[in-house]
């Protein structure tokens, strides 16, 4: 069996991310979902835990952190520039944040940085790995 990940995110309006998410490429498992969580599947080994503040606080006594501060960003690889800026482009449209970051093009390798409704950062980037210059890791 593949393992899986299963991110869990604290969500201030549960509805609102669910339709953010699904902006994004993710479909719903209504399995996993209720009126206090939702899981967001992007691939067979992708998940993403949207819960409401009250359940979250069923899993950690630790403060949900202000939306305007970070603490990690999750990378999603995509297949093309393209679908780099269409899911910047679809964040913006769906209650979330494009370019939080500048975009970085390095020829080889392109991303544009977002954040959801409740300030989750997530990068979309797009790689060739066939044109990584061989110096690419000094800089």
């Amino acid at each position: 069996m593949s393992r899986m990940i299963f991110v869990n995110l604290p969500v201030a309006d549960l509805t609102k991310s669910m339709a953010f998410y699904e902006s994004q490429g993710f479909t719903n498992n209504p399995h996993f979902t209720d009126e206090t969580a939702a899981c967001m599947v992007l691939s067979e080994t992708i998940h993403v835990m949207l819960l409401t503040h009250a359940k979250w606080r069923t899993f950690t006594d630790r403060p949900i952190p202000p939306a305007d501060t970070s603490e990690v960003m999750l990378a999603l690889s995509c297949e093309s520039r393209v679908a780099v800026d269409a899911m910047c482009e679809a964040a913006s449209a769906n209650g979330g944040t494009a370019d939080i970051n500048p975009p970085q093009d390095h020829g080889f390798m392109y991303g544009r940085a977002l954040a959801d409704p409740d300030g989750h950062v997530w990068e979309s980037f797009w790689m060739d790995p066939a044109a990584i210059p061989s110096d690419a890791a000094a800089n």
